[in-house]
């Protein structure tokens, strides 16, 4: 869960700092906004790849960690007739 946070928060920062830049320089809020996610994305995408993994493996521990579903429960979730 820590790593989820963290992850988060870096997104955030990569997104908030080239927008509060761009805002300063004067550039329109939306231009500015939108030149900050395309910066930001790419940032994230080469930085916090580490992280990234990560984040998505404690994910899929805890998706295959969660208890499955009994036969009553299957049989609940199933179309009538199928």
């Amino acid at each position: 869960m820590r790593a989820w946070l963290l992850f988060s928060a870096l997104r955030v920062l990569v997104f908030a700092v080239p927008f509060a830049i761009l805002y300063a320089l004067g550039l329109e809020w939306w231009l500015a906004a939108l030149i900050a996610a395309v910066v930001g994305f790419c940032l994230s995408y080469i930085f916090l790849r580490p992280l990234r993994d990560r984040v998505a493996s404690q994910l899929a521990e805890a998706r295959s960690a969660a208890p499955k579903p009994t036969d009553d429960e299957a049989a609940e979730d199933t179309a009538p007739g199928s």
